[in-house]
């Protein structure tokens, strides 16, 4: 069953038809792997034809490209939000970790495909999924800069943090399921916590 933040992601801007095709992509991603997976099985999973799914889609690979452009949007949308909060930068870095972190909790099933299957998408789609993922991670570094300027982060690489910083959020839909004994948001305001302490921040502001 497809996760209530992956459903979201498609809330109606599409025809009913071509959005149940990309629900059903992403559940037969997640359960076969990308590569495993046929535009029959999308299809059956869709409720539609094999010859349907070409109507709205002219292939798989079509497919995962819009899979993987809408959620790295997504995550860009939410990490530049957390950029704009106007706060100090511990304050900023904790609001963009807990954000990442949620997100990537709540919408598992769509982290794991399009942070996994980057590599199946064809070279003009990885180009602009990877634009995305440069921006993602150049709004990290921009928090970052500003705590370190300001003397409230300590890291010897800030490119490495950063890294670093999207990589425990990404890593969060590999194990994540409803079944996990933390809500996305304890486990948000967990890892908060954890990114502060990792980047050298005032133990004072980091809380409990």
């Amino acid at each position: 069953m497809t996760d209530p933040a992956t459903a979201a992601l498609w809330p109606g801007e599409s025809t009913e038809a071509a959005r149940r095709l990309l629900l059903a992509a992403v559940d037969s991603f997640a359960r076969r792997g990308y590569h495993a997976t046929t535009t029959r099985d999308i299809a059956t999973a869709a409720g539609m034809s094999p010859a349907a799914l070409y109507i709205h889609y002219p292939s798989k690979a079509a497919l995962l490209a819009e899979i993987s452009r809408t959620g790295h949007r997504a995550t860009l949308e939410l990490v530049e939000r957390a950029e704009r909060t106007g706060a100090d930068p511990v304050e900023r870095m904790r609001a963009l970790t807990e954000s990442f972190t949620v997100w990537h909790a709540r919408g598992h099933t769509v982290g794991r495909i399009v942070n996994h299957e980057l590599h199946a998408l064809p070279a003009e789609d990885f180009a602009a999924v990877a634009e995305l993922r440069i921006r993602i991670e150049e709004t990290v570094l921009r928090i970052l800069a500003d705590g370190v300027a300001a003397g409230l982060f300590r890291v010897p690489d800030q490119r490495t943090a950063a890294r670093a910083v999207t990589s425990l959020g990404i890593d969060v839909s590999r194990w994540y399921s409803e079944r996990s004994s933390e809500s996305p948001e304890e486990l948000g305001r967990r890892y908060g916590q954890l990114v502060l302490r990792m980047l050298g921040a005032p133990a004072e502001r980091i809380g409990d």
